[in-house]
């Protein structure tokens, strides 16, 4: 799958009803299979602009084109029900923040990240996912006996579950340590490549971005985007 984003504008109404203008992206790519990390803190519209790349957000004018097996889909021409499913079908979401469902066990959570396709579950695929996060004996676990980087994994396997073509994850290693971190970094790259999708990650950790061939400053991608502040590099 590549993207290309053209001229892509979002804007929020402020308390008093004014647009404030929150992303301006001229021309932005990802290449089939490429992994990116967007650089960027507080200001800069990374979450923004993943939701809009993800069909959560509709953008207010530009393109945001998917060429998928030689088929293109401009997701920003879709009904939000029509990118609700093109998002099921082709893109796997990694929050900072797991999501898991809690009365759910870790196998069930991404089974549930199956639904969405329409598709018949694939246990099989499911176990082998979270063996591969290391998860083998913590299938029925529900999130509260499994510790934060634990539930992280499973957050990871289940964004894989449908072989997505796309993974985008949102500072996915913010609230982990940082052994986790390097750990749920390794899991989501290597995870990726092997059902040959692209990667875009955000983050402000430049120990993380400095590990994708590509890094991408949001701060000089983002036309919209609010002064930058000092990137630190955490612990």
């Amino acid at each position: 799958m590549a993207i290309h984003l053209k001229n892509v504008r979002k804007a929020y109404a402020s308390p008093d009803g004014v647009a404030v203008p929150v992303i301006d992206v001229h021309d932005f790519s990802v290449g089939d299979g490429e992994q990116v990390a967007l650089v960027g803190s507080s200001g800069s519209g990374k979450t923004t602009l993943l939701n809009l790349i993800a069909g959560i957000l509709a953008p207010d004018a530009g393109e945001i084109v998917f060429a998928i097996d030689g088929k293109t889909t401009d997701i920003a021409s879709l009904s939000e029900a029509a990118r609700d499913v093109f998002r099921g079908r082709n893109l796997g979401f990694i929050f900072q923040t797991h999501h898991l469902l809690p009365g759910f066990t870790a196998l069930e959570n991404v089974l549930l990240g199956m639904s969405f396709t329409g598709r018949p579950a694939d246990a099989g695929w499911a176990k082998h996912l979270l063996d591969e996060v290391g998860l083998t004996d913590r299938m029925d676990y529900r999130p509260a006996k499994l510790s934060v980087g634990q539930q992280q994994r499973v957050a990871i396997a289940r964004a894989l579950a449908n072989r997505p073509k796309l993974v985008l994850a949102d500072e996915p290693t913010g609230s982990l340590d940082s052994v986790s971190a390097q750990q749920a970094l390794d899991l989501i790259k290597k995870l990726s490549t092997e059902v040959n999708a692209s990667l875009v990650l955000v983050s402000h950790d430049l120990q993380i971005t400095s590990q994708f061939p590509r890094v991408v400053n949001l701060f000089e991608l983002n036309k919209a985007a609010t002064k930058p502040t000092a990137v630190t590099m955490n612990a």
